[in-house]
């Protein structure tokens, strides 16, 4: 079948202005460095000193790198791509995290020390993330978050080395594997688990549906969500009609070109196609104009509230075929954490457009918050106890904003399943808010909670 070209360069076009438009509070440089302060001190390894906490009375707290008791500050590096390919993304994040690390400091930061962020732009290259880390990994005591997964790989040695933590900007499946993830804390479904919640959502919609089509980018984040979707399907007896695991190039004309020939020849009851939100809605554009009647769903990367804005020729389309789960906060949530979060950043950035990763940056921050609460209540804040604390978390909450979930055990007890189902809203977007209803939260299909994990679901890092 001929595919309709008028499709294909709307939507590689809207994929650029995304990139370029998409939420952001301003210039990367002003909004992610934090204010001037005093030079923190290096202490030794394994130091011991003695602060004073006016409700507790004095308490030897043990230090090395990035924490100075007589400044009264800790720091936290930040390796956050402000300016590369997934910087309309990360840069909302950071800019929540600030602002909530902002809003721990006035409320007398972690037992009176108030918290430091060392943000670096990675630009999402490996060699810039492990350079940055080289900058950092002598002032810092933890890493808040680090962008990418093989970025974070590039790092894990040095990780181990130093004892250092690190939040994973990420939710590659492999972040739960004993192997990868000594020195790593996750969040969220992995990319191959909200795979099998969206679809098992799918066929709630759809009890009879036979048959889905596949695609996805190359690499860790398209080809976990595509095995995921591979497992779902065979657990759930869907027949894949079309195979695309890492054929979609959102870079290139013709491989979407051809991903979208795929679908439209195996007119399948399901999509499940993970890649960039441009590259996403170009390949359901051509398919929904060869008259493809499908549900359709990928890796909640694919979402952009500009896909469904006043004007979008596939509006009232994706409201009817798309359904995503996402396992981060979304903006209308009803629930105590994200209408504090919410609450919070609309206070402090007034000209805010709704967009659910500066919740991401928000919950990253509730995360730090934690562990270095738990660290300084044992008495250690040296890089391992960090590391030690955040490790024995039995059970993180963020009030709603995200899933409890739990830090200890097996990798099949750690892993989160929980996670909210949307469906692109106009009437939400155009209420002002961030374009998704919500369908239903901390839901977990019977595919993800039967799903034995015990290894990553694609082995993308030997």
């Amino acid at each position: 079948m001929k595919i309709k070209s008028r499709w294909l360069v709307v939507f590689l076009v809207m994929g650029l202005v995304l990139a370029a438009c998409s939420p952001s509070s301003g210039d990367s440089t002003d909004t992610t460095e934090a204010p001037a302060a005093a030079t923190t001190t290096e202490a030794s390894t394994d130091t011991t000193e003695a602060m004073t906490d006016t409700t507790e009375g004095a308490m030897e707290i043990l230090t090395d790198v990035g924490v100075d008791l007589d400044a009264g500050t800790i720091t936290v590096g930040l390796l956050s791509d402000l300016t590369g390919v997934f910087s309309a993304l990360v840069q909302p994040v950071v800019d929540g995290y600030q602002t909530k690390v902002d809003d721990i400091n006035a409320s007398g930061g972690i037992h009176g020390l108030q918290i430091k962020l060392e943000v670096r732009d990675t630009v999402y290259s490996v060699d810039t993330h492990v350079q940055l880390y080289e900058e950092l990994r002598d002032s810092v005591v933890m890493l808040g978050h680090s962008t990418g997964s093989p970025h974070s790989v590039a790092i894990a040695g040095a990780l181990a080395e130093d004892n250092m933590l690190a939040v994973p900007l990420t939710w590659y499946s492999g972040w739960s594997d004993p192997a990868l993830n000594s020195n790593l804390i996750p969040h969220g479904a992995p990319y191959c688990i909200e795979a099998m919640n969206s679809i098992g959502y799918l066929l709630s919609l759809n009890p009879d549906a036979a048959t889905i089509a596949i695609a996805s980018n190359a690499g860790d984040f398209g080809e976990d969500s595509a095995e995921g979707a591979k497992l779902a399907a065979e657990a759930a007896g869907l027949e894949v009609v079309y195979d695309g695991q890492a054929k979609v190039n959102a870079a290139d004309e013709a491989s979407l070109a051809e991903v979208a020939t795929g679908i439209i020849g195996s007119d399948p009851d399901i999509v499940w196609v993970t890649t960039s939100p441009g590259a996403y809605a170009g390949i359901y554009g051509q398919a929904l104009a060869a008259g493809v009647a499908a549900l359709w769903s990928g890796s909640f990367v694919a979402w952009n509230s500009g896909l469904i804005a006043e004007g979008s020729a596939i509006r009232d389309a994706a409201q009817r075929d798309w359904t995503f789960s996402l396992p981060i906060g979304v903006w209308g949530a009803d629930n105590q954490g994200t209408k504090d979060a919410v609450a919070l950043l609309t206070a402090a950035i007034p000209d805010i457009v709704p967009y659910e990763y500066y919740l991401e940056g928000v919950g990253e921050a509730i995360l730090l918050e934690t562990i270095l609460n738990a660290a300084y209540e044992s008495g250690d804040l040296t890089r391992a106890g960090v590391l030690a604390a955040a490790k024995s978390l039995e059970s993180m909450s963020w009030d709603g904003l995200w899933p409890d979930q739990n830090y200890t055990g097996t990798p099949n007890d750690t892993v989160q399943r929980l996670a909210t189902v949307v469906r692109p809203s106009a009437a939400d977007l155009d209420a002002g808010g961030s374009g998704l209803e919500v369908l239903e939260s901390d839901y977990t299909s019977d595919l993800a909670a039967a799903f034995e994990f015990n290894e990553t679901c694609f082995a993308a890092f030997g």
